[in-house]
């Protein structure tokens, strides 16, 4: 079970990035990649890539000149790659600045269902193909579960996410769920009283929903295995439940905003931050982990170190890299993108809930279209690329048709 799973909000790092990703990969990458200890998928190249071209001449940098006093300003251009560890975060604040206005007026609740880990064979062997059934069982056990039982249509937001703290192959989904909904007969918003679930109920419906799907891919022969025949798939099967399978539950968040300063942690970060990296140098990186199996004398995880050598941390986290158009983060009930919510219904931010003001200071900081100076809007000269290609303001409208035609070419 996933254990990061205490209620905080959302903030943003205080403590400075010492060492980047990227630096690591252009040390190491090209050794590695001559002699790989496991097969390099064709995302994990586009990935890594990503991280090394991510804000460098590359990509592009873009030029800006106060017309005033003459200062001149350089833009990187980012990679936007879902796996980047900068990029990963900017995504994430502002897919959850923009989430806010689409969710019920509710309490909602962190839920985080784990996969056995004697199944993680089973799921490197067939790939989004069990993913996509993992997502999909646990948004209808409490669909079904709340239709049944309140005659509501809840809203979902589920994030996939294969690793754990030491970035392991560790196989959970966190959802927030909506604490109620639109009642299946009056079509008006519906709270559930009260915090209590059948959590033993919701367990067993949650392995008998993976378990009916799986069994049916082994039936249709569609699913990649080692068993000899049926039997010895079916004792696999019993072997797995002899445990329950994992279900935690947080209690209520109060609204939309808390949800998703909470839920920001878990969805499109990349699994390794910059900022837990303590060590780099000598074919070797360190970073921290929490160790939730030690517990400190105030009942919290110890803060441990994991140090590996490059040709054992490059497939440890690279595993992780998300199969091509393979969407981590997917919608469920009413937060279905084919769902619409009455606008009576939807939570509405006052301007005491502001999600992320730490997201307006970060762009204003970073705003270098600004002359620091005259502090007047700066003009675009032109965008320069590695192979000194220049893209005057002439064409500035195909500028970034430019960027993208050769962000393609780069990782083709």
């Amino acid at each position: 079970m996933c254990q990061d799973h205490k209620n905080t909000i959302l903030q943003t790092h205080h403590r400075e990035k010492k060492f980047k990703l990227s630096d690591f990969f252009n040390d190491y990458w090209d050794t590695y990649a001559k002699s790989p200890k496991e097969f390099i998928r064709h995302e994990v190249y586009t990935a890594v890539r990503a991280i090394r071209a991510c804000r460098t001449e590359v990509l592009g940098i873009e030029q800006y000149v106060c017309e005033e006093c003459g200062e001149i300003s350089e833009i990187y251009h980012s990679c936007k790659n879902r796996f980047c560890p900068t990029c990963s975060w900017t995504d994430t604040m502002k897919w959850a600045e923009k989430l806010q206005y689409k969710m019920f007026n509710l309490k909602h609740r962190h839920v985080v269902f784990t996969l056995p880990h004697k199944i993680n064979g089973l799921i490197k062997r067939n790939d989004e193909k069990l993913l996509n059934i993992l997502l999909q069982t646990t948004a209808d056990v409490f669909k079904d579960w709340m239709s049944v039982k309140y005659n509501i249509k809840p809203g979902i937001i589920s994030v996939l996410h294969t690793f754990g703290e030491q970035k392991n192959f560790h196989v959970h989904v966190h959802m927030i769920v909506s604490w109620g909904g639109l009642d299946g007969d009056t079509k008006l918003l519906k709270e559930i009283k009260g915090e209590y679930v059948r959590y033993k109920f919701l367990q067993q419906k949650f392995r008998v929903k993976f378990e009916d799907r799986l069994v049916k891919l082994f039936d249709n022969k569609s699913l990649k295995h080692k068993f000899k025949d049926r039997i010895s798939f079916m004792r696999f099967l019993k072997q797995i439940n002899s445990k329950n399978w994992h279900l935690h539950i947080e209690p209520p968040i109060d609204n939309p905003v808390g949800v998703i300063r909470y839920i920001g942690r878990y969805s499109k970060r990349a699994c390794l931050s910059e900022y837990k990296i303590t060590k780099m140098g000598n074919e070797r990186i360190s970073f921290e982990y929490k160790d939730y199996k030690n517990l400190d004398i105030n009942g919290k995880p110890i803060v441990k170190e994991k140090d590996l050598h490059y040709t054992d941390f490059f497939p440890l986290l690279l595993q992780h890299v998300p199969f091509w158009r393979f969407r981590l983060v997917r919608y469920y009930g009413y937060y279905a993108s084919a769902s619409k919510i009455p606008d009576e219904f939807l939570f509405k931010p006052s301007e005491d809930d502001v999600l992320y003001s730490v997201n307006e200071k970060i762009e204003k900081a970073s705003d270098l279209k600004t002359c620091s100076n005259c502090k007047i809007k700066k003009t675009y000269l032109f965008t320069i690329f590695k192979d000194n290609r220049i893209v005057y303001d002439a064409e500035y409208e195909n500028m970034y048709s430019e960027i993208e035609a050769f962000w393609e070419k780069i990782v083709a």
